[in-house]
């Protein structure tokens, strides 16, 4: 594939490059591009996405690249291009104009790099983190002796790491997780990007279409911006499936859409999910359950501030979620009570959201070492055990603030997660059958913590239900895309 220079100037690269490097101290580091993944047979591969390390660092996407450095001295070793390149996927820049583009002191053919990982204090002194792309993986294997397995995709625990890779892993951490004014200006452009898909989506619902062709509508807008999704994206009717891949169904007059549906703005990421009845109004049951989400929604939101722990954010949407059920007469008993047990589980079983950046689930390729600070773990409870994010929130943090609420079968019909509430009472399956047209809701933003209030990246992408309402099947006045 053609290899195109960063979008940004490579004084953002370098400045980059040199804070890893002052938190690395004399240690040099080996950070992989990741390769190409084919699908079917070798030519017909995957569209391509520099990993996320490499790319915070290089800003281009160059399959199999390897960066190597420390202090200012960094540079890039890759595969020259096959003599028949240009005449598949065009000319590529010069490895000088794309070595000046991204700052680094030389671009060096692929083969140099074991000579140099000798020059550097061989393979023991380099620190490195697992690549997710198995050639890359081999590759490591073979010059720097890391034998990792397959990548974990659990949400459990921390990728094992040892010696220099530990303090590789942790500087990355700690300058991902306050973001520079580059990488605000293009997570605030990948907002933008999802404001006009949603509303692309929103005017093109209506009873008797399919999802598919809401989830076109939405497409076609970040396509036409040169993106693409951050994240496939999730157009459905059953709400109440959390991560759904489908959008084959017919959308019909009573139905909520939930629309997560998020732009990859060269490598940044937006998070956006909103929910929408298919017909333009909302039963008053719909209407209850989607304002209580909002309320939760606003109350989380409110609560980031540089200090607060992220773990007291979704336990305030917890409360709120809770207390809006109690008031509904679903759950019974007394509202702390209730969230201390995970009674709003039932109805809430994720955590409030999570790291945004390069990433969806930002730094994910790192486990918990990256969402959890030192020295705390995961709840054993079912839903705070979901939780992706527990730091204390600090200024330059960019966090997706997303309570839901869900009507889940898998949850609802099984008795040992909904036994000990069946029978002390607390939940009210009667009042519960009322809100039968309600099987998932989720209203999602990204918010990014300040030294005053928090900004709301995605404030532009209406979210009231009155706002909402006007913009199904392009009633009303909405705004225009651009």
């Amino acid at each position: 594939m053609s290899v195109l220079p960063p979008l940004q100037g490579p004084e953002v690269f370098t400045a980059r490059r040199r804070r890893l490097a002052a938190r690395l101290g004399s240690v040099p580091a080996a950070v992989f591009a990741g390769d190409l993944v084919p699908r079917n047979y070798a030519a017909n591969i995957y569209p391509y996405r520099a990993h996320s390390h490499f790319l915070y660092l290089t800003g281009i996407h160059w399959p199999g690249a390897v960066l190597l450095g420390e202090g200012d001295e960094w540079e890039i070793f890759a595969a020259p291009p096959a003599p028949d390149d240009a005449l598949w996927v065009g000319p590529s820049p010069s490895w000088e104009s794309l070595a000046a583009a991204c700052g680094v002191q030389v671009i060096r053919p692929l083969a140099d790099l074991p000579d140099a990982l000798v020059a550097s204090g061989g393979a023991a002194a380099i620190a490195t983190l697992p690549a997710i792309h198995a050639r890359s993986r081999v590759l490591q294997a073979s010059l720097l002796g890391r034998p990792w397995g397959l990548h974990d995709e659990s949400l459990h625990g921390a990728i094992a790491l040892e010696a220099h890779d530990i303090s590789l892993a942790e500087a990355m951490i700690a300058l991902r997780l306050i973001h520079d004014d580059a990488a605000v200006e293009l997570l605030r452009g990948s907002a933008e990007v999802a404001r006009v898909g949603h509303l692309a989506g929103m005017a093109a619902t209506a009873p008797g279409k399919r999802e598919s062709e809401v989830r076109a509508a939405i497409e076609h807008e970040f396509t036409a911006r040169g993106c693409a999704p951050a994240y496939g994206s999730i157009v459905s009717v059953s709400g109440e499936i959390l991560h759904n891949e489908h959008s084959h169904q017919v959308m019909r007059a009573g139905d909520l859409l939930l629309v997560d549906a998020r732009a990859d703005l060269h490598g940044w990421a937006s998070d956006v999910t909103r929910t929408w009845p298919v017909s333009g109004s909302f039963s008053p049951t719909q209407r209850a359950m989607y304002d209580l989400v909002l309320q939760a929604n606003l109350d989380a939101i409110d609560k980031v501030r540089p200090g607060a722990r992220y773990r007291d954010v979704h336990l305030q949407a917890c409360r709120t979620l809770t207390r809006g059920l109690v008031d509904e007469g679903i759950l019974r008993g007394e509202v702390d009570g209730l969230v201390e047990r995970g009674a709003h589980a039932l109805f809430f079983p994720h955590g409030v959201g999570h790291l945004l950046g390069l990433d969806v689930h930002d730094m994910e390729d790192l486990g918990d070492r990256a969402g959890y600070a030192p020295g705390r773990q995961r709840s054993g409870q079912f839903g705070l055990g979901y939780l992706r994010l527990d730091r204390d929130l600090a200024a330059g943090m960019v966090v997706t603030i997303e309570p839901g609420l869900y009507l889940v079968p898998a949850i609802l019909d099984d008795p040992a997660l909904c036994g000990g509430f069946d029978r002390d009472g607390t939940l009210n399956r009667e009042r519960l059958a009322a809100f039968a047209d309600v099987r998932g809701i989720r209203i999602e933003d990204d918010v990014r913590c300040t030294a005053d209030a928090p900004e709301v990246l995605t404030l532009a992408i209406p979210k009231t239900a009155d706002a909402i309402s006007g913009l199904v099947g392009g009633n009303g006045d909405r705004p225009r895309p651009d």
